[in-house]
């Protein structure tokens, strides 16, 4: 009998419970917005920021109203303006460079590896044409960041870390988005805290948190922050600064704060179900699986895998094969952008030149989620349908 999988790959786990009571006591007093505080309160948005601060090592937090505007509030913070070329990946997803767009500045596309990471040659080759590189850390995927910020270092060249899939993840033991001038955080339903909506961002520089703050719509309220700089900071940039609100609510921020508190135990759970389904993959006939980087602490939320060199149809047919055995695949290959699949050539504002080295790849990328609903159980018999259904499409190519 052959084996089908019936689970869902968008259903997420419920909100902790004392998520649940925390928003309940939000929505029973209504001071939802952030600045609506009793005398005396602290809100749910400034202790999260002072909480996911702690928790990184940050000196500042910033919560926001989705991860692509951190990335759009931390572009501004450091000086990017309209016109101005910003170094970005070409494997990302569409709010990334259209955080770029979003300033009216322009995007240089660096080029992937084969380990679904930054091209480094490349990065070094067009180092010169920008003074910024939004850095995507594209489905969990970290790079030599050593070796990245010394070629960044060397160029002055300012780095914003998009860290939506790496939010509890690092490189050789520093956690990620530690390692550039910000650090943009996503919570939305499918990264690694479920607010719905949501994101956070961090930095060291007292004067880009305090931009960001301003950015953010704080109506000179900053003193309502827990993990913002010293009032002296504001008074310095508060009225060269403009307000492009986009601040976090404190329903939401009372939904996230227990699951910061359960991050750690959520990313182990989440790499158990990736190593079992890498397992199962490993040494498939045709498919490449992505090899892990040992100063790399992943988050395995989603994973990647290669069939390189594969025609279109041969791809789409694993792809439908799956399907009717209740495995959800995505691919980053299509002509087409459909879903969140879609590639630097679909976004045509980019205006980016063929980059051939990164289409052979980007037309090999099979992607899938790994939401924490599956059991171990469940992700080897996931591994076992792309093996058999990957494995007969290979023999038909022979």
């Amino acid at each position: 009998m052959t084996e089908r999988f019936t689970g869902s790959f968008t259903q997420q786990e419920p909100i902790p419970k004392d998520g649940i009571q925390a928003a309940m006591r939000v929505l029973q007093h209504g001071r939802l917005h952030r600045y609506n505080v009793a005398e005396g309160e602290v809100g749910e948005t400034a202790l999260l920021e002072q909480e996911f601060a702690a928790y990184t090592g940050a000196r500042f937090c910033l919560a926001v109203a989705s991860g692509g505007y951190g990335m759009a509030t931390a572009l501004r913070a450091v000086g990017v303006k309209p016109a101005d070329t910003v170094l970005s990946n070409a494997f990302t997803l569409a709010p990334v460079p259209g955080a770029i767009a979003s300033l009216g500045a322009k995007v240089v596309f660096v080029g992937v590896t084969e380990g679904l990471t930054i091209d480094l040659d490349d990065l070094a080759g067009k180092i010169g044409q920008a003074k910024v590189l939004l850095l995507s850390h594209m489905r969990g995927h970290i790079c030599d960041m050593d070796a990245l910020m010394a070629i960044c270092d060397d160029a002055g060249v300012i780095v914003i870390e998009d860290c939506a899939h790496t939010m509890g993840g690092g490189w050789n033991g520093l956690m990620s988005g530690r390692h550039g001038a910000m650090a943009a955080y996503s919570c939305q339903t499918y990264k690694h805290m479920n607010s719905g909506e949501g994101g956070l961002l961090i930095t060291d520089d007292e004067e880009l948190a305090a931009r960001a703050v301003m950015l953010s719509g704080s109506y000179m309220l900053y003193d309502r922050h827990l993990a913002s700089p010293a009032p002296e900071v504001f008074e310095r940039i508060k009225y060269d600064t403009p307000n492009i609100s986009g601040r976090m609510d404190n329903l939401r921020a009372a939904i996230l704060r227990p699951q910061l508190r359960n991050l750690d135990a959520q990313v182990g759970r989440w790499n158990e179900r990736y190593q079992v389904i890498e397992a199962g993959l490993r040494d498939t006939p045709g498919l490449q699986v992505i090899e892990r980087e040992a100063a790399e602490q992943y988050v395995g939320s989603s994973i990647q895998m290669l069939l390189l060199g594969w025609s279109a149809d041969k791809v789409g047919d694993v792809i439908a094969r799956c399907a009717a055995r209740g495995v959800e695949l995505k691919w980053f290959g299509g002509e087409e952008p459909v879903g969140f699949t879609s590639t630097y050539r679909s976004w045509r504002y980019a205006d980016a030149p063929v980059m051939p080295e990164s289409d052979r790849i980007l037309a090999g990328i099979v992607d899938m989620r790994v939401p924490l609903t599956f059991s171990l159980t469940d992700c080897a018999l996931i591994a076992r349908i792309i093996r058999a259904e990957v494995s007969a499409v290979y023999q038909s190519q022979l």
